[in-house]
């Protein structure tokens, strides 16, 4: 589940993917409701094209629906998150995953050696994002990834946040690591470990196929490594990297939680 920063892109890509028109063009005008939608859309994708999306992900684009569902969801994300670390792990079955996590570690132990040796990153954390946000796969979302994104980059409530994410949706489209029909979690989350679809052009490896289980749990360590994660350091010096995950502090402080405990610290 999506809170302000989870796969957050630096500010720096926000600024550029704003900065895209130039002149006396104007950046598309956001909006609260579904009725300025379909001209967003039209003034969206002149700055798509500006950007390097290609036919089909322009096409992809033109099919997009507001998605309500998504708008529903995003206005009450703060109550995911809200309560104690550990009223938030009962909640979100923290046993469950540890107990869970302590298997697959065990049941896939040479890709989670390969894994820490290439990104310095250990199992327990990969483990524990893995649980908390699908279930270790068990639920990746029923949302149209596109048209998810594609709404909150027009939603007034955070579309600077969002814009960089729907152009790459966009490019992924046009890359064919995503299709005009894929679907995932309500703010347009993609795979295993829920990447945003900006971080997956930043951060997926491979084929960038993120409901693969061995590329989502790589790139999750590739984004850990590329936010600073320190091999030997241990939870209490890498919160800084989950933080870029996930801002939400009861996130944070469940998934160390979690992950040590898998990790067996």
């Amino acid at each position: 589940m999506a809170f302000f920063a989870k796969g957050r892109m630096f500010a720096a890509a926000t600024a550029v993917a704003l900065g895209l028109l130039t002149g006396s063009a104007q950046a598309a005008q956001c909006g609260d409701t579904a009725d300025g939608f379909e001209q967003w859309k039209v003034d969206f994708a002149a700055e798509a094209k500006a950007a390097g999306v290609k036919k089909k992900g322009l096409a992809a684009l033109a099919g997009t629906t507001y998605a309500t569902g998504t708008i529903k969801v995003d206005r009450a994300v703060h109550k995911a998150f809200s309560g104690s670390v550990e009223s938030f792990m009962q909640r979100r079955g923290a046993s469950t995953i540890i107990s869970k996590g302590r298997s697959l570690k065990k049941a896939n132990a040479a890709l989670f050696d390969k894994i820490e040796r290439t990104y310095g990153v250990p199992p327990g954390v990969l483990l524990a994002i893995w649980g908390m946000e699908t279930g270790f796969g068990s639920f990746m979302g029923k949302q149209n990834t596109v048209s998810a994104i594609v709404t909150l980059a027009y939603d007034c409530r955070r579309p600077a946040f969002f814009y960089p994410h729907a152009i790459g949706a966009l490019k992924l489209v046009d890359r064919g690591a995503l299709s005009a029909s894929s679907v995932g979690a309500m703010h347009g989350e993609i795979g295993h470990t829920q990447f945003l679809p900006g971080n997956v052009l930043k951060y997926g490896v491979g084929n960038m196929n993120l409901r693969d289980k061995n590329t989502a749990l790589m790139s999750t360590a590739n984004f850990l490594a590329g936010h600073g994660w320190q091999p030997g350091a241990g939870y209490a010096g890498n919160m800084g990297a989950i933080a870029g995950w996930n801002s939400a502090n009861v996130y944070q402080q469940a998934i160390a939680r979690i992950g040590a405990a898998i990790d067996g610290e």
